[in-house]
């Protein structure tokens, strides 16, 4: 085959330049450190590093938005650690104030004491985040959740969890409703209330010395059912002593006696019953149908003839409500001219503890709901973490340079290089003019 002069020239340019070419890439590869400088490169690879690289900005945001959360989660915690502290010391001092041996002088010294503890409380329900949001206003950050009112304090927020994304299948909230911790706790014993009746010739307390305790919940089924049968209402114990001999009968709301069976005798149950313990229950047949109610309460001491107590399903009640009627309890003391006797300062006494209890029990419950969360939060960043990592890793094997591969070639490319250029210098010498 007859090859031209000036095909051996094109020839030769095109090897020449083609080697340049590769160079180019590969100096343009080592100063960047990058092995696909275009898509054309690698097309397969230039895919499936920019699906990794959206993976991973999703990834980093879900990142940065358990930062966030973590960080929310933080301050409430923090906030819940003081209102746990704050609540244990309320619960100190009403303890202190239940001793009888006390004056009332001493005992409005410790009023002026949960006075500034309500006021550090309505402080940390209106506490504010870093950014200037209530933490416990629900939804609406930019209310102010709590205002003090005559009964405890009204409430201007909702219910609402500001959920954040923190994972692709998981929200995340990073704040607690102030109507979650501060205003729905049962009172009582979280199932039913024990409370004062009064004494039935309407003086308003029980002139006995009988004190009634929180309650037992024997079967949280049957009391279920009873509150919710038709005609149910609050269930009274009404004692009676008749010449020496005391009993005790059991009436709902509008004053029909539940307890009475043929075989017992007038004028009701006896009193103490055994172990103290007297069950709540019907056995008439009218006008509703005998039942248990499943809940029992202990009473102790010497009730006065007429004296009554009173058992209520357990209603929402705000710490603020349990604050405000434990002060008014201790503001009233012992006064014989106000007819507040030992026995019923005593009995209301423990009633208000008995709700204080049933609010750090609340607070406990919150705490415990935002250390999990916190825990969940730790686990997912650490898993995030580690994500970003394996993302890395696999982005900089499509996209890194192997600066030993590279160098080898480039050492290869430059021998080449100048081994076409010398060929071609020594093949553009061939002439017939060269020999003439």
């Amino acid at each position: 085959m007859r090859i031209s002069t000036a095909q051996i020239f094109d020839s030769g340019t095109r090897g020449i330049g083609r080697n340049q070419s590769d160079l180019y890439r590969l100096q343009n590869q080592m100063s960047s450190g990058r092995k696909m400088l275009t898509p054309a490169d690698d097309p397969v690879a230039s895919s499936q590093a920019l699906i990794l690289t959206q993976s991973k900005e999703v990834s980093a945001q879900f990142l940065r938005n358990q930062d966030t959360v973590k960080g929310q989660l933080g301050v409430v915690d923090a906030q819940l650690t003081a209102l746990d502290d704050l609540m244990q010391n309320v619960r100190d001092k009403v303890v202190q104030a239940g001793n009888t041996t006390l004056s009332n002088a001493d005992r409005g010294v410790i009023v002026k004491d949960l006075e500034a503890s309500f006021s550090q409380l309505m402080g940390l329900a209106n506490a504010q985040d870093g950014t200037g949001s209530y933490l416990f206003s629900g939804y609406q950050g930019s209310v102010k959740p709590f205002s003090v009112s005559d009964t405890g304090a009204n409430y201007a927020g909702d219910d609402g969890q500001r959920l954040v994304q923190v994972d692709a299948s998981r929200q995340m909230a990073g704040n607690i409703p102030g109507s979650e911790l501060f205003e729905k706790i049962r009172n009582g014993n979280g199932t039913f209330v024990t409370s004062n009746g009064g004494n039935v010739d309407l003086s308003g307390i029980n002139h006995g010395s009988a004190i009634i305790d929180k309650g037992s919940v024997n079967n949280q089924a049957l009391w279920n059912q009873a509150i919710n049968s038709p005609g149910f209402s609050d269930v009274s114990i009404r004692f009676f002593v008749d010449a020496g001999v005391t009993s005790y009968r059991l009436y709902d709301q509008a004053g029909t006696e539940i307890s009475t069976t043929a075989s017992t005798p007038a004028p009701g149950l006896p009193f103490p019953p055994p172990n103290g313990v007297i069950p709540i229950n019907k056995t008439t047949t009218t006008p509703l149908p005998a039942q248990d109610f499943g809940v029992s309460v202990v009473v102790q001491g010497a009730p006065a003839d007429g004296d009554r107590f009173v058992i209520s399903p357990s209603t929402d009640q705000s710490i603020f409500t349990t604050l405000r009627n434990t002060i008014n309890t201790i503001s009233q003391g012992i006064s014989t001219s106000a007819g507040t006797t030992s026995t019923e300062f005593t009995n209301n006494l423990s009633a208000d503890l008995v709700n204080i209890d049933q609010a750090m029990g609340n607070v406990l419950n919150v705490r415990t709901t935002v250390g999990s969360r916190l825990n969940e939060i730790e686990s997912l960043s650490d898993s995030s973490a580690d994500l970003q990592l394996q993302y890395a890793a696999s982005l900089s094997s499509l996209q890194d340079l192997d600066y030993a591969k590279a160098i080898s070639e480039m050492a290869q490319k430059q021998l080449q290089l100048e081994a076409a250029q010398l060929s071609f210098k020594q093949i553009s010498q061939l002439s017939l003019f060269s020999i003439l």
